[in-house]
This record gives structure tokens, C-alpha cells and sequence, in this order.
């Protein structure tokens, strides 16, 4: 019996009375390498995630990262054969075993998404597209209803990559979407929030090509930082940066702080009120994309 296996069988054969909430996204709540479930605000159920990089390793640093220890890198060498034990057990184990009763609460036990994300950006990975098949194949196999979506959750940054791109093919098969990250619509925003020098034509180019290849969200995350969520002009910068983009994306999800931050700016962070966000979302709204706000 491999080590994934035995840890497998160790995770669902104790007696687990914590249940999963939005507040907790650990990648090793049911000991495996890859696979790991959250109970996610914007699937509204269970999101089973597939974490690419083990060894929190990202090529953008967001200061909001609940990452602990992160680092800058790639994802390491994914091991398939492990990947796809770990991931056609667990979804059994979801569908016929006592972890939807044990772990999660009643009003949202159903699978809503296979989620490719994890402790840093999934497209560093080499083998993404092969990734990508494999999730297919297993999902295909399994007794999974058919409305369960395959996400990628991706800062966007590496959608130039060849076999990234055949892997969003692949997911635009298997009812796939991509959520592609925006913190900041202007580029001092997105270097003092993601850390990251990418400027606005280069997301702009990602975009239309992520758009393209796979249903694409924009996600977005909003907090204040030292007191001050976003300026007047931060925010009118992002309304004119997707205010074209109105027919080409699927909306916007737009979210607050629900976990602690795991960055040396985690004290500088805190969330921003209810009516604050609820404003920004509208103001989103009127440029014609749909918005959907999880506080």
C-alpha cells in the first residue's frame, strides 16, 4: 500500500468532529499531497483543490497570501500517478464514504469544483496540460453530477505558455473556467499588493487570451491596507480597465478578507465594511459585467 494511501485511509479513519468553514483552507486537513477540500464562499459548497506547488513556492508574492512560508519559485515536479491516486480515492471517499457528514455543513454538502490552485501559482507547473487530461479523465470516470466545474485559479501571469494553453483547452471541455486574478487595475497597485511588475497591457493580453480559450472570471480581492481600503482613484482605475472587457468575461468576483494573512503585512490588513464593497461591486456593475460579491 503506497504512503498516500495509508495517510488516505489514517484521514478518514479517525474520528474527524472539526468541520470545514470559509475560515480555514488547509492544504493538509485530510493528509494528502495534492488533494485537499475547503468549503469555499464563492463555490457555496465543497471545492476539492488540487495544490500544485507542495512547496510553497509562487511567482507573485500577494501580501494577503495565506501561504505560510512562502517563497518565490515554481511548482516542483508533480507526481501524476500520485496525483490521480489521491484524487479518484478522495472523490470517492466524498461521494460514498462519512466525510460530507463528519466534516462539512449540512446546508453545503454538495461538490461544487475541482479547483487547481494551492500554495502558488498552478501554471508554473511543467505539466499542466497533462494535469489538466488527467483531472478530465478522472472526472469522466467518476459518479461526479455533471454540473461540477473544473477551475483554475491563476494570477494569469504565465497564460502565454503553450502547454498552459492546451490545458485551459482541455478544461473548456469539461465545463472548465478560469478565475484570473486582479487586485489593481494600475500597476503601483498591483506591485504594492501583489508584488508583481506585470504591467496593464500584458493582463490585458493574458486576459483576451485566457477568454479564448476557457470561460474566464475575474477574481478579485478587496481589503484596506493600514487602515484605507482602496483610494477614489484605485477604484476608478478598475471600473475603466474592465469596463471594455464587458462581453468577452464571465463577470467579476469580487471578495473581502475572510483568513489571515501569513505575510509579514498581515497586521498592516483588515477587511473592508460590507457597504464598501457592496458600493465598489455596483459601481463594477454598471460597466455590464456581472458581479457576484462574497463578503
Amino acid at each position: 500500500m503506497s504512503n498516500y494511501t495509508i495517510a488516505l485511509n489514517i484521514a478518514f479513519g479517525i474520528p474527524m468532529p472539526q468541520s470545514l468553514n470559509i475560515h480555514e483552507h488547509s492544504r493538509s486537513s485530510v493528509g494528502l499531497t495534492y488533494v485537499y477540500p475547503v468549503v469555499s464562499r464563492r463555490s457555496g459548497g465543497i471545492s476539492v483543490g488540487i495544490n500544485l506547488n507542495p512547496n510553497n513556492a509562487c511567482n507573485w508574492r500577494c501580501i494577503y497570501c495565506q501561504v505560510p512560508d512562502l517563497k518565490r519559485g515554481a511548482a516542483p515536479e508533480v507526481d501524476l500517478n500520485r496525483l490521480e491516486s489521491e484524487l479518484t480515492e478522495f472523490l470517492h471517499e466524498l461521494l460514498h464514504g462519512n466525510f460530507m457528514n463528519d466534516r462539512v455543513p449540512e446546508d453545503l454538502r454538495r461538490i461544487n469544483d475541482i479547483a487547481i490552485s494551492g500554495n502558488g501559482e498552478p501554471t508554473t507547473a511543467e505539466e499542466f496540460d497533462s494535469i489538466a487530461e488527467l483531472i478530465g479523465e478522472i472526472v469522466v470516470d467518476s459518479e461526479l453530477p455533471l454540473d461540477v466545474k473544473l477551475v483554475l485559479i491563476t494570477n494569469g501571469s504565465l497564460i502565454h505558455r503553450p502547454h498552459v494553453q492546451e490545458g485551459l483547452k482541455r478544461m473548456a471541455l469539461l465545463n472548465g473556467e478560469v478565475w484570473f486574478k486582479l487586485d489593481s487595475a494600475t500597476p503601483d497597485g498591483r506591485k504594492r499588493i501583489n508584488d508583481t511588475s506585470v504591467s496593464n497591457e500584458k493582463v490585458l493580453e493574458n486576459l483576451a487570451l485566457s477568454a479564448s480559450l476557457c470561460p474566464t472570471w475575474l477574481q478579485t480581492c478587496v481589503f484596506a491596507l493600514d487602515g484605507v481600503p482602496f483610494s477614489k482613484e484605485e477604484r476608478q482605475a478598475y471600473v475603466e480597465f474592465v469596463s471594455p472587457l464587458a462581453g468577452q468575461l464571465k463577470g467579476v468576483l469580487l471578495y473581502g478578507l475572510a483568513r489571515k494573512s501569513c505575510q509579514p503585512e498581515a497586521s498592516r490588513l483588515a477587511p473592508v465594511s460590507r457597504e464598501w464593497l457592496s458600493s465598489f461591486g455596483e459601481d463594477i456593475g454598471k460597466t455590464g459585467l456581472p458581479v457576484k460579491i462574497f463578503f
